[in-house]
């Protein structure tokens, strides 16, 4: 049934990519399809918002405004480039750091050879204006080493503070890699990891979780009545809620479209349905308002379906029930949580 359910979803968003082609009459390269893919599935907040502006300014877009979008959210050499230019700055501060060190290891050596020198020559030193030259030189020297340790000093700062920021960098782009950027959740990418990692510890220490899938009720039909802008910001209630009932140690993701998928570490069936049920009040609380008109959309609503490890389990058949449990649920009528307990031998149609 899940793999249904993806073919049923993944056409409509091939035949809305087809569409956006045709319409801005662009020729359909792969990567044609892919970026109008993707804005059609809205995973890419950025990319969708870049597309909207230059429509909104000019009407269509051109191939060479489709290929800079491309280039600039989807090229698969984006991510690796600005790792690249990190690792290449990190090299860089390095030999720096490198250099300065060599040259003060130089400095140190000359002084401490002057020093030598100078003890040896004082011992044959009498005339006293030859000894005032010699202090006058040797606290000249000893300055000299003084600000070449200063120099050293800052310009060790310096690098660390260079270092520090390129860490950063870093972090950010580890950050970005693993989030959605509409919700600010983790994305597939990251819930793929997480859960195959789940999924290993809980086979190591014979422990159980939880799953839960949750779907935005008639998302659709909302999304294409009020507009992406409105649609966005249903998504980011839903995102809000979520966070707002889960602990840090639990694994929030945007698991595509308006799917959410929660992974809820040594928790009961039990535990997961009343964490679940926080969820959907949360939701079903909030009165949705249309930002630009302050018009009064009425309340948004989620159906949610759990499911919990069993030691057989892979991750393919731990997100299947979820997913059967959470048609169970749009079955039932919508607003409401199903469990793997719920599911029976019920055949039919899913709704969306």
């Amino acid at each position: 049934m899940a793999d249904a359910d993806d073919h049923k979803r993944t056409i409509v968003y091939g035949e809305s990519a087809l569409a956006y082609i045709k319409r801005n009459t662009l020729p359909a390269y792969p990567r044609s399809y892919e970026l109008w893919y993707t804005y059609s599935a809205g995973y890419n907040h950025g990319l969708n918002r870049a597309i909207n502006q230059v429509i909104q300014e000019k009407g269509r877009l051109s191939t060479e405004e489709m290929q800079s979008i491309y280039g600039q959210f989807l090229a698969p050499t984006r991510l690796g480039d600005r790792l690249n230019d990190v690792g290449n700055k990190v090299s860089q501060e390095v030999e720096g750091i490198v250099d300065t060190l060599k040259m003060s290891a130089d400095a140190t050596s000359d002084y401490g050879n002057s020093l030598e020198k100078a003890g040896a020559k004082l011992k044959s030193l009498k005339d006293p204006e030859k000894l005032d030259r010699f202090i006058t030189n040797m606290v000249q020297a000893t300055h000299n080493a003084v600000a070449s340790n200063k120099q050293l000093e800052a310009q060790l700062l310096e690098s660390k503070r260079q270092i520090e920021s390129l860490q950063a960098n870093l972090e950010t782009i580890r950050y970005e890699s693993l989030t959605d950027e509409l919700t600010t959740l983790n994305n597939r990418k990251h819930f793929d990891n997480t859960l195959e990692r789940t999924i290993a510890q809980a086979k190591e220490s014979s422990t159980s979780f939880a799953l839960l899938l949750t779907d935005i009720d008639h998302f659709k039909k909302f999304n294409d009545t009020f507009g992406h802008q409105t649609g966005d910001q249903v998504l980011r209630l839903v995102a809000l809620s979520v966070k707002q009932n889960v602990k840090s140690h639990d694994s929030a993701c945007r698991y595509g479209g308006e799917e959410f998928a929660i992974i809820l570490p040594q928790s009961t069936l039990e535990e997961a349905a009343e964490i679940s049920e926080k969820i959907r009040v949360a939701v079903m609380s909030k009165e949705l308002v249309k930002r630009s008109t302050g018009e009064n959309l009425g309340r948004v609503t989620i159906s949610i379906g759990i499911s919990t490890f069993r030691p057989d389990d892979t991750a393919h058949s731990l997100i299947a029930r979820a997913d059967d449990a959470l048609y169970a649920a749009k079955r039932g009528g919508r607003n409401m949580i199903k469990s793997e307990k719920d599911l029976d031998d019920e055949s039919g149609s899913r709704v969306a």
